[in-house]
């Protein structure tokens, strides 16, 4: 299963009232293990930046001027993702912008069921407490210490690891999975279930000689039917 982990940085708030995006940065997993493959892509908003949103991520107007616009990248950026489910901290503001551009580009714009809210699910499991970014790494251990501003990348980067966290550590598919018909078949087993077959020969007892007269001693102590002597 290939899943993106994606964040981005903007200008503001709402799109509606002319805020746009500056960042997209997305980590590829696949059956929730990193590839290595990564998108990464700062974007000319063609507006001037705002204090509050500086502040946040630290992309100013001098850095951002050569950037390409939003509708020159969006078309990579949608070949990247593909069809792949998305995994976003606080999808719903995420996907407004995202939809919002790809709009103003012509581009097909994304459902919103593609996208797996860690924020939700991390309310969902912890609930009433903290769940942003920074203190899901503190929960979880995860290392965040280069994240002295916002970054696309970086935040997918460690969203990451923080939702392999969420969904059971690093092996979330590691249960006890009922085993192939095929499987039962080469055993014999027509039922369609797996078991297990007798063992060639008994693995020796651990005991000491000792240790069993002990315990023979200690049992015919108990009186005339004790428990041990039905399993011997």
């Amino acid at each position: 299963m290939r899943e993106i982990v994606l964040d981005t940085e903007t200008t503001g708030f709402e799109p509606s009232e002319g805020d746009r995006i500056v960042e997209i940065g997305a980590v590829e997993l696949f059956n929730h293990m990193p590839t290595g493959r990564t998108y990464h892509q700062y974007i000319n908003p063609q507006r001037a930046m705002p204090i509050e949103a500086f502040a946040v991520h630290g992309l100013g107007d001098d850095f951002l001027r050569d950037k390409p616009l939003f509708a020159a990248i969006g078309q990579a950026f949608l070949d990247f993702i593909g069809d792949a489910r998305l995994v976003i901290h606080n999808a719903a503001f995420d996907m407004k912008f995202l939809n919002a551009e790809l709009g103003w580009a012509k581009l097909p714009t994304l459902p919103n069921n593609r996208a797996l809210d860690t924020l939700l699910i991390a309310r969902q499991k912890f609930p009433g407490s903290p769940a942003s970014l920074d203190a899901l790494c503190r929960r979880f251990g995860v290392d965040n210490s280069s994240r002295q501003k916002h970054g696309a990348l970086l935040d997918s980067e460690i969203l990451a690891e923080v939702y392999l966290e969420l969904i059971g550590g690093r092996q979330p598919d590691l249960v006890l999975a009922p085993v192939a018909p095929q499987r039962a078949k080469d055993v014999g087993n027509d039922a369609g279930v797996w078991r297990p077959g007798a063992r060639p020969s008994p693995l020796p007892s651990r005991l000491t000689a000792e240790e069993s007269a002990a315990h023979a001693r200690f049992v015919e102590g108990l009186g005339d039917a004790p428990i041990w002597k039905t399993y011997a």
